[in-house]
């Protein structure tokens, strides 16, 4: 139930975003646009409980349907999304209640996941930005720590909304509760 909630939140991130995102007047960050497929599969890796196995499937679901909003290839972003969620595993999972970390976890899920959906791209033949491909790079992962710290706290409020027991809610929500 936890991991179909973070999509589906994912999910709902994303549309708004898809819409709302283009309008804003943040110049020449507009074309680059958080990363929240990465972000989720991230967490949903770092915070994976019991087996990496339901949380990959998440991810590559969250990845499938940002194909689906943004226009890519299909598989594209599922296939990073499941890689990244692999990834936020390995990670140390005590790095979202550091401060400051949070955004430099973002920032690196963010620019990962480009990072890989590019190496995908190259590997399979297809077209490539270059030096232009190599600044949105830069500037979704900079989008992407600026707006995860927001996206992150929500998903542990979602957590702690799930946790069976005091001890577990208490753990969701270190870091966020002064």
């Amino acid at each position: 139930m936890r991991t179909a909630a973070l999509v589906l939140i994912g999910y709902a991130v994303m549309l708004v975003l898809g819409v709302v995102w283009p309008v804003l007047p943040f110049g020449p960050l507009r074309e680059a646009v958080p990363d929240v497929a990465a972000l989720t599969a991230g967490y949903l890796g770092l915070t994976a409980r019991r087996g990496l196995a339901g949380a990959v499937a998440g991810s590559v679901i969250t990845g499938y349907l940002a194909d689906l909003l943004a226009g890519t290839p299909t598989g594209l972003l599922a296939l990073v999304a499941g890689i990244t969620c692999v990834l936020g595993h390995l990670v140390q999972r005590r790095i979202l209640v550091r401060g400051w970390a949070v955004v430099g976890f973002a920032a690196a899920l963010g620019a990962s996941a480009a990072l890989l959906a590019l190496l995908v791209r190259l590997v399979t033949g297809q077209p490539i930005g270059g030096l232009r491909e190599a600044a949105l790079i830069l500037m979704v992962a900079l989008t992407t720590a600026l707006f995860g710290t927001v996206l992150l706290r929500l998903y542990r409020r979602v957590d702690a909304a799930f946790a069976r027991t005091h001890r577990e809610r208490e753990h969701a929500l270190e870091g966020l509760v002064s």
